[in-house]
């Protein structure tokens, strides 16, 4: 390492830390060199020493909350939780309090010294299902690096309007409506890489469930790729639009698509490398009942033909 810039060497030598991090450390003089403070640009000799002495700030100023967890796994690195449709990830504008990250800090107050409340990943305000919560700050380097490695495994349960005809995947870059700014849309020059790979579970009449495996996640990923295929997701009010009815459709289905108010969509299954241990785990949560129950009303009044 004789002659390398201190951020890189840094960088070998405290693993579990991001490089941002360590710049950051290196900066405010917590990481010092033969107890001198260096810029990380200057160079190291060998033999020298480096002193790494940082305490966590709060990150946020985001306020605890006693909202209950439903908690699927709990250790010293990670939180896995199944979020409910309708609970926003992080304090916004117009969502300052009640928020996923609100909870998190009543359920574990540790959480304030992590990047974003140790959250790695997200899923929409009405997107069910699984997410992995970092309970340290080596944990949270860990999962991100997963995240950009695409070696975390999500898996989504999908409900989409119309009939198809077979699996695929969607490889299509993602970005900014260029009109409706508060969307996202297939942009082929400025959008962000998106794959996003899906096979048929159950066909209906009209409708099809699917399950759905991204290898990016970019915002509204699903929603917008399925709808780029003219396949959007059941109850989706950005991207599908208002309710397709089937011709000739019962009361019950037409009362079951119009009253189903969020996107048919469910974080079901998640696995990844445990940031502690370095095993494999996976979890898995069930479909909630309003997708349950979606799905009992399309195989009764939307039955395959």
């Amino acid at each position: 390492m004789h002659g390398s810039r201190l951020d890189q060497v840094a960088a070998q030598l405290f693993p579990d830390y991001s490089r941002s991090r360590l710049k950051s450390w290196i900066l405010g003089g917590e990481l010092t060199v033969d107890t001198r403070r260096l810029r990380p640009r200057d160079k190291v000799a060998g033999g020298a020493v480096l002193t790494l002495r940082a305490e966590l700030g709060d990150e946020v100023g985001w306020e605890p909350e006693a909202i209950e967890l439903d908690i699927v796994h709990e250790d010293e690195a990670i939180i896995v939780l199944d979020k409910p449709a309708g609970l926003v990830v992080h304090p916004a504008a117009g969502h300052a309090a009640g928020t996923l990250v609100n909870a998190l800090l009543g359920h574990a107050p540790e959480l304030a010294q992590l990047p974003r409340g140790g959250i790695v990943h997200r899923l929409d305000k009405d997107t069910s299902g699984l997410l992995v919560v970092a309970r340290t700050l080596a944990a949270h380097h860990h999962l991100v690096s997963q995240l950009q490695a695409r070696s975390v495994k999500r898996e989504y349960a999908a409900v989409c309007i119309g009939r198809m005809t077979g699996g695929g995947t969607v490889d299509a870059p993602i970005g900014r409506h260029p009109r409706q700014r508060k969307k996202m849309a297939v942009v082929a020059t400025a959008g962000k890489e998106a794959v996003t790979h899906y096979r048929i579970e159950r066909r209906f009449g009209h409708h099809t469930q699917i399950a759905v495996q991204l290898e990016t996640g970019r915002t509204h990923q699903i929603r917008v790729h399925m709808a780029h295929r003219h396949h959007p997701l059941v109850g989706d009010p950005v991207y599908g639009g208002r309710p397709r009815i089937p011709p000739g459709a019962s009361a019950e289905l037409i009362d079951t698509l119009r009253g189903f108010g969020r996107q048919a969509l469910h974080a079901r299954t998640l696995a990844l490398t445990h940031p502690a241990h370095a095993e494999r785990v996976e979890f898995s949560s069930p479909l909630p009942a309003d997708l349950e129950n979606l799905l009992a009303v399309l195989a009764a009044e939307d039955p395959e033909p």
